[in-house]
């Protein structure tokens, strides 16, 4: 058994659509960055491959190349389960956090973990996603962006 961590941080922008757990959300900004700007999805994807000693995220998809220029993290996050799947490790659990304060995700979260467990080959009852504010604290606080966490056991 071994266990990963991930973080991830976005800003929010104008013009972007606001796509967390591989579930566009309505709202007014999304999340800046090179990809869909998935922070949970990268928080994941960065725990299982820390978890597999594979380095992250933008090791394997750098912000320098125009292949995942506005890429689907789905997609990522199942490439990561490949990756995984080729050193002979197999994801056992997922227990992700979002600090958010606005909007509210609730209504999303089951979605959200039925699309993770889809993309790494699991139950739903072995993905966890939860949320919360940051209680008007420091930049999530203020909402100019996004952050998520995450920790995994693969085997």
């Amino acid at each position: 058994m071994r266990i990963g961590i991930g973080i991830d941080v976005h800003p929010f922008a104008e013009g972007r659509k606001l796509v967390i757990g591989g579930v566009e959300i309505p709202s007014p900004t999304g999340l800046e960055g090179h990809s869909d700007a998935d922070v949970l999805l990268h928080a994941v994807s960065d725990a299982l491959l820390g978890a597999a000693a594979l380095g992250d995220i933008g090791l394997h998809f750098p912000n320098t190349s125009q292949e995942f220029k506005d890429i689907d993290s789905m997609i990522l996050l199942k490439h990561v389960r490949r990756l995984l799947d080729r050193e002979g490790f197999t994801p056992v659990n997922v227990d992700a956090m979002l600090l958010l304060e606005n909007p509210k995700i609730a209504p999303y979260i089951t979605e959200m973990r039925r699309n993770i467990a889809r993309c790494l080959d699991l139950d739903i009852s072995a993905v966890s996603v939860k949320a919360t504010t940051n209680e008007k604290l420091g930049d999530v606080g203020r909402e100019e962006g996004a952050c998520a966490h995450a920790v995994c056991i693969i085997e």
